[in-house]
């Protein structure tokens, strides 16, 4: 009976994918064709698609021909505050005398040259921009519901959008929160619970076809290791900063290789997040456009009839890196807030004698 479920699951989530991938690969093809110097089209060059897929634009594409144009905001001293829509700098066109060229916004002059020394500020909202305010938006009407839940059904079973977050809530409590931090996880838990559903949401909508690439964007993954080294370092305690300058149990004469090392480990932690999950998730992406460019790159190589051969086998491929994606997705949230916690936790604990055994040796001996 459950082998029966299992394999009409599997079977539910091919042919939901299955479109999917065809429809985004599709959509990443016409992206990928590159005119020729006569206008005709050359071989498909699937670096400049999967860069196209992963990278910030002031415009929101979700399918090829079916654009969200997003607000240009830009801010310069003789000019002052302009506002207008970026479809007007759409198929490299100035307007107002600016132009965009590899993403970027830029003053030209009057022969359309890059005019260099005018100094613009580009406040848009950028393709990631506009996924980071979706994002917040969904956790602000989804958790005051959740809240609403808990206060209506206290003593009671869990009802509706409720009953599917609070495993996963309890499970950040007692899994992340209580055993990394301690007693004082509770201070903690809220800045935790909003890190790792930030994570989750935004992994998530990444996998979505014409999706923006916010977690795999790594001035969002810097923003998020800076707000938790700078949790951790307000948060240190007498114990935790003594570790750093002196640590237990080492001698004297190897404290000037120890101080430095402790010194460097604390900003590497951050660094290890902000790396982490932006390499991770691009990574992910960036291997299943690799496999969907090939069908384009075969039909430009071999023609139709091997494109058409090799899909199947490239879409069942794609289908299960995409399920592996979504592991990934929720994978990625929870080391984020595990490593978080810990973090946290080694600031705010008692003392680390733990560490190098010390007051312990009683322990093994029972």
């Amino acid at each position: 009976m459950m082998s029966s479920l299992f394999k009409r699951f599997l079977l539910a989530i091919a042919l939901v994918m299955s479109p999917l991938a065809f429809v985004h690969a599709q959509e990443e093809g016409h992206e990928g064709e590159v005119p020729g110097k006569h206008g005709e089209k050359e071989g498909f060059n699937v670096g400049e698609m999967i860069m196209h897929h992963i990278k910030d634009e002031h415009g929101w594409e979700f399918a090829h021909g079916v654009t969200l144009h997003l607000p240009v905001i830009l801010y310069s001293q003789d000019r002052g505050l302009e506002v207008f829509s970026s479809s007007n700098l759409a198929d490299e066109k100035v307007h107002k005398g600016y132009k965009q060229e590899h993403g970027k916004i830029h003053r030209v002059d009057e022969a359309g040259n890059v005019d260099h020394e005018a100094k613009v500020y580009d406040f848009s909202i950028t393709k990631n921009v506009a996924s980071l305010l979706l994002s917040a938006l969904i956790m602000l009407l989804v958790f005051p519901a959740v809240s609403r839940g808990y206060a209506q059904n206290r003593g009671k079973a869990p009802k509706g959008i409720q009953s599917l977050l609070e495993p996963i809530i309890l499970f950040v409590r007692d899994e992340i929160a209580k055993p990394s931090i301690g007693p004082a996880y509770e201070k903690y838990l809220p800045y935790l619970l909003t890190l790792f559903f930030f994570i989750l949401i935004n992994n998530l909508l990444g996998l979505l076809p014409g999706a923006a690439n916010l977690t795999g964007n790594i001035a969002v993954t810097l923003v998020l290791a800076v707000i938790t080294f700078l949790i951790v370092t307000f948060s240190g305690n007498k114990h935790y900063w003594m570790h750093i300058v002196k640590p237990t149990g080492v001698p004297w004469f190897v404290l000037p290789i120890m101080i430095p090392v402790e010194i460097v480990g604390v900003f590497m932690k951050p660094i290890s997040l902000m790396v982490r999950l932006f390499a991770n998730i691009t990574a992910g992406h960036i291997i299943i456009l690799s496999l969907l460019g090939l069908i384009f790159m075969a039909n430009s190589m071999a023609g139709m009839t091997t494109s058409v051969a090799i899909s199947p086998v490239v879409l069942f491929f794609t289908l299960f890196l995409n399920l592996i994606e979504l592991l990934v997705a929720f994978l990625q949230a929870f080391i984020f807030a595990l490593l978080t916690a810990m973090y946290i936790g080694s600031a705010v604990e008692d003392n680390h004698d733990a560490d190098h055994g010390i007051g312990y040796e009683g322990a093994e001996a029972h």
